[in-house]
């Protein structure tokens, strides 16, 4: 393990679920971040796998890195419950949005009507 209480990328991975290219995956686009060890390795906090799980069901969900990103910005460097539950409200909310926004657009394929004609301004 790395000194510090920091964890490698291989220890991220592995608590996380994830290939240690899938760490530096998250990292570049800014859902977790590294500092540097003594050696100059990449080194992360405790909550970076915790980060990581997260994003892989914020991804399900349908969110692009870049707007897990966002929704990770006002996270502290190591959240607390209070922290993960405002982060789950949001995840709920725009899991039920986006439900209500497929439901819409299963109803007008199932309609009847021709598929180039869906969606369309009724008169």
């Amino acid at each position: 393990m790395a000194d510090s209480g920091n964890l490698t990328v291989g220890e991220v991975a592995g608590e996380a679920g994830v290939a240690p290219s899938a760490v530096r995956f998250y990292e570049r686009y800014g859902v977790v971040e590294a500092g540097r060890s003594g050696i100059n390795h990449r080194v992360f906090d405790r909550s970076a796998a915790c980060r990581i799980k997260v994003a892989k069901l914020a991804q399900g969900v349908g969110l692009t890195v870049r707007e897990i990103a966002d929704l990770f910005a006002d996270l502290p460097p190591d959240p607390g419950p209070e922290d993960w539950a405002e982060i789950a409200g949001r995840l709920v909310a725009e899991a039920e949005r986006r439900m209500a926004a497929l439901r819409g657009h299963l109803a007008e394929i199932t309609s009847g009507d021709r598929l180039c004609e869906a969606g369309r301004l009724r008169d």
